[in-house]
């Protein structure tokens, strides 16, 4: 079969990110309706992200092994409809234990994505633009979650159909992007390096844990930490807290994936230019951090609206493509599906407890800001630890990286 454009395998890996983030916050603006439908408290709310990304988090480094070992657009097809049919599965639950239960089964399947998709797009980008290609590939992440938050307020309450109607919609183009990534993409580079991966696996494993990379896995931890706990409650607390309409606070929460495109493509575009990324990484870290102290300090409604968009423009989805590409620089081309798994993983962990911590805060305090500055504290300790990381590792990788990567395309 004739060898798929680059351009395509881009397009498909974005819309891949799209319906991944539009999942996952569909379910942010109809907490409340949920809520009430099945008596829960806040922490309960937190726990239906907690258990989704507990799921998620538990495929990182599993499929980190299975797609180099099997090939790594089979392990994505296969978890991505799973996915599909998980979410609408979701919409079907009748009880709160059910609805769960589909919400592990769908982050099981989306586990699959993050360490196959990375590992083939890295492959085929020359290092020159792999900054940029990521961030264009991330700027699906961001149109996903306009797309997930705008969605459901307006199916969900302009349209009166209920909290389940958007689960139901999302979950047929979630099964056509896996069919269109089955048909399309191909994994060349997995025949060809399979024998000499193998060879070298035990040796290679421990490159996954020089000190550099503990470093980035530190500081991606703190980074999604915020960025969870603010997708799955910011619509809840523009509602209960700053008093805006249901139907209006998907628009509004959207400021932070639409102003996040352009911060991605220029800071990645960036990095791909600068040698030493560890200033760009650490000022972002810390542009992100001061956004998530801003957020629920300043009492001006106009000025929560410019916070948000900052923190958009300047924080984890900024920063997200700068690391990937930097995970590239230091680590070998045949195992950047498990070091991605490892790095996701690192994240995704944060993710975990960031839902529930914020809702049980919430709980005890009676205010959902605590979960913002703690959000924020974390961040600034990632940039701190990022400051101990050395450039030696990068350039070490960097001829390897380069000839392997214009061999493939």
């Amino acid at each position: 079969m004739k060898k798929t454009h680059p351009a395509v395998v881009i397009f498909l890996f974005f819309l891949g990110w799209v319906f991944m983030y539009a999942d996952r916050n569909i379910l942010s603006p109809v907490m409340g309706s949920i809520g009430e439908e099945w008596s829960l408290d806040k922490s309960q709310l937190g726990l239906m992200s907690t258990v989704f990304f507990a799921a998620y988090a538990a495929m990182q480094i599993p499929t980190g092994f299975l797609a180099d070992k099997f090939g790594r657009v089979k392990v994505l097809v296969i978890g991505y409809l799973l996915f599909g049919v998980a979410t609408y599965l979701s919409g079907v639950a009748t009880t709160f234990l059910i609805f769960l239960m589909m919400r592990a089964l769908t982050g099981l399947g989306e586990g699959t994505y993050y360490g196959s998709q990375y590992g083939i797009s890295s492959t085929i980008t020359p290092k020159k633009y792999r900054g940029l290609v990521s961030a264009l590939i991330n700027s699906g992440m961001a149109f996903g979650i306009s797309l997930g938050f705008m969605a459901s307020s307006y199916f969900t309450y302009t349209l009166n159909k209920g909290w389940q109607y958007p689960f139901y919609v999302f979950a047929v183009p979630t099964i056509i992007v896996a069919i269109l990534i089955a048909v399309f993409v191909r994994d060349d580079t997995h025949k060809r390096k399979e024998a000499s991966a193998k060879k070298a696996e035990k040796l290679d494993m421990k490159k996954l844990f020089t000190k550099n990379h503990i470093l980035v896995y530190v500081l991606i931890f703190c980074s999604l930490y915020g960025f969870f706990g603010m997708l799955t409650w910011l619509p809840y607390y523009l509602q209960t807290v700053r008093g805006v309409e249901a139907s209006q606070t998907g628009i509004i929460a959207s400021l932070v994936p639409w102003a996040s495109i352009p911060g991605a493509i220029l800071f990645g575009f960036l990095s791909d230019k600068i040698k030493n990324r560890k200033p760009l990484i650490i000022s972002l870290a810390l542009a992100g951090a001061i956004c998530q102290f801003a957020i629920p300090y300043t009492e001006n409604y106009s000025l929560l609206l410019v916070g948000l968009a900052l923190y958009g423009l300047l924080g984890k989805l900024a920063l997200d493509p700068v690391l990937i590409s930097y995970m590239a620089d230091i680590t070998p081309p045949s195992m950047y599906s498990r070091v991605y798994g490892f790095f996701n993983f690192s994240g995704m962990l944060s993710s975990i407890f960031a839902p529930y911590i914020t809702g049980f805060f919430a709980d005890v305090t009676g205010k959902l800001e605590f979960g913002f500055y703690l959000s924020g504290a974390l961040l600034i300790f990632g940039a701190i630890m990022f400051l101990f990381t050395d450039h030696k590792g990068s350039q070490e990788q960097e001829d390897q990286e380069f000839t392997e990567s214009e061999k493939v395309v």
